[in-house]
């Protein structure tokens, strides 16, 4: 399978592998991507590889195709589990991303008020009071941490200028525990060297970073689709079931996605 471009504004619904029967909310462009993060594991590629043409949906335009979705689902007796912010990037970016989270809530409320809202974001953009208060709002807060590891985060995440990983946990710690935590173990090959950071010297302070933050619950997954980095390979089953038995054991809510 190839790296994917979503549509946009809305996608699906899809099965998510985490999060069940998901209808997509994507506030980037559909014929490009748009992040703050370069992961060599993105499912989207690289971001040199899908410059965007076109602009971002405006929020009246992602409100009414949201709207149109979920009234079609109603009349189709379609249920969603969530609505979930993902796509192209990171959705926070958005200028209007508080906006369209209050139009999202209303819209979720009017149709299918038993459906979660969710957002899965690298966490780039939480230093705005603004982004912080509107994912207080959502169902699920999902934030990237991969590893408290700067250089590993570097290599694989390869963020824009001036990320500190260090200055991300501590503002994961202000949701004072309305955080999911989000973390792709895999294999690599970086700069010629094996790194694999389902070992303990990326799993010990990782975990230790979410003993300060204090998650409501740890989400952690493997490869699933072609990524553009072609060497990756995924965590093993063995090795996320014992990453999973060891945040329990901690106390925390822990699944893992093979």
């Amino acid at each position: 399978m190839s790296t994917i471009i979503f549509p946009s504004p809305i996608f699906g619904p899809v099965h998510s592998r985490r999060l069940g029967v998901s209808l997509g909310i994507n506030l980037l462009p559909a014929d490009g991507k748009v992040c703050s993060f370069d992961c060599i594991y993105c499912e989207c590629g690289y971001n040199c590889d899908r410059r965007p043409h076109s602009a971002l949906p405006r929020r009246e335009e992602v409100a009414e195709a949201l709207e149109r979705q979920l009234l079609s689902m109603k009349n189709a007796n379609e249920r969603p589990d969530v609505l979930t912010f993902a796509g192209n990037g990171e959705p926070t970016a958005h200028p209007d991303f508080p906006g369209i989270v209050d139009d999202t809530i209303g819209l979720r409320n009017k149709y299918f008020p038993e459906a979660k809202i969710s957002v899965l974001s690298n966490a780039t953009f939480i230093d705005r009071e603004e982004v912080r208060g509107a994912l207080m709002k959502v169902d699920h807060n999902i934030l990237k941490l991969d590893t408290a590891n700067a250089a590993y985060i570097q290599a694989v995440n390869r963020p824009a200028k001036g990320y500190s990983v260090e200055r991300q946990i501590e503002l994961m710690k202000l949701f004072r525990g309305h955080i999911t935590i989000q973390t792709m173990f895999m294999h690599a090959v970086i700069d010629g060297k094996d790194v694999n950071n389902t070992e303990e010297s990326y799993v010990g302070p990782w975990m230790e970073a979410l003993k300060e933050i204090g998650p409501r619950q740890v989400m952690i997954y493997t490869i699933d689709r072609e990524t553009p980095d072609h060497t990756l390979q995924k965590a093993t089953h063995q090795e996320l079931d014992a990453i999973v038995e060891r945040l329990k054991a901690l106390g925390f809510s822990a699944t893992a996605s093979y």
